[in-house]
């Protein structure tokens, strides 16, 4: 794997190998590559992902006979998405992410042409390639017509109070249940709800409009919370890493009842800046229900039952 010294003699050797491996294969009329390392001065390491569209004649060769995959190195694992629809023009697509062995990673969306060339003709860019692209390889001037990326297409805009109050609403509905398993020793759905249905769909977001505030709603937001330490003040990132634990129960219940906290913190403050209420007593009554269960007696541990011999 290459030195944290040499990321960009890496990214112009992969950009070098992809040129060359699809000016070598017919079925292969563009290349574009998105994301991260399209975008001017987007920070990269060595790790960084080179996401890749494959702009071909037919998708299908490239899914029976998935050899070609090795034309880029060792592959350590590769994982294949099913071929869908595309959800805008009902076109089949398909892609893959593949890890190899050097530590260069690439994920591959394949397309044919007939799908780019209505993406190119639509009224609006397509978001992926609205938030940043280049074109590598273009056998048949495919990409002429394409706008220049405005790189704001992942970026949040803001709340109206509906959405302010859904997120408050939602995020508060998931801690009764929380506190249910952890009452009960249950850790997976715990876990699971804390993750899934608090800190990532609603704390997160609440957390991003929070930083949008402050940078005049201008910085896309990386997937899953990419970027959110960098963009948030040393003491609320404190904050933060307060409502993450292991495996104690004990434990999970401070991060439970931390990560409530701070979500009320950052959401009234996101309220204030809007003019947007938080609604205090909804929070106040949930807590308190949350509270009435941590302080209930814990049930009995039954033995588990032996099996026969």
């Amino acid at each position: 794997m290459n030195g944290p010294g040499e990321h960009s003699q890496y990214q112009d050797a992969t950009v070098a190998m992809l040129i060359d491996w699809g000016s070598a294969h017919s079925l292969v009329r563009a290349i574009l590559l998105t994301s991260t390392r399209a975008i001017p001065n987007a920070p990269v390491d060595i790790l960084s992902d080179y996401d890749v569209i494959l702009v071909v004649q037919d998708i299908q060769p490239f899914v029976l006979d998935r050899t070609w995959l090795n034309d880029f190195g060792e592959i350590l694992v590769v994982y294949w998405d099913p071929i869908h629809s595309n959800t805008t023009f009902g076109i089949d697509q398909c892609g893959n992410v593949t890890q190899y062995a050097s530590g260069l990673k690439i994920d591959f969306t394949l397309w044919p042409v007939e799908l780019f060339q209505q993406i190119v003709a639509a009224p609006v860019l397509d978001a992926e390639l609205d938030a940043g692209y280049r074109v590598l390889l273009d056998k048949d001037r495919l990409t002429d017509a394409m706008p220049a990326p405005t790189y704001t297409a992942y970026t949040p805009k803001p709340p109206s109070s509906e959405a302010y109050l859904s997120i408050i609403n939602d995020f508060l509905s998931s801690a009764p249940y929380v506190a249910k398993c952890l009452w009960r020793d249950d850790l997976f759905p715990a876990r699971w709800c804390l993750e899934a249905d608090m800190r990532h769909p609603f704390l997160r977001q609440m957390l991003e409009w929070r930083i949008q505030i402050e940078h005049g709603w201008s910085i896309p937001i990386g997937n899953l919370g990419k970027g959110l330490k960098k963009h948030l003040a040393p003491e609320l990132w404190a904050e933060v890493e307060q409502t993450f634990t292991g495996a104690d129960i004990a434990d999970n219940w401070a991060a439970l009842i931390n990560m409530m906290a701070l979500f009320r913190r950052v959401a009234r403050e996101v309220g204030d800046h809007f003019g947007y209420v938080y609604p205090e007593e909804l929070h106040q009554r949930v807590c308190a229900y949350v509270q009435e269960i941590q302080r209930l007696e814990r049930p009995q541990a039954k033995p588990l039952r032996q099996q026969q011999p």
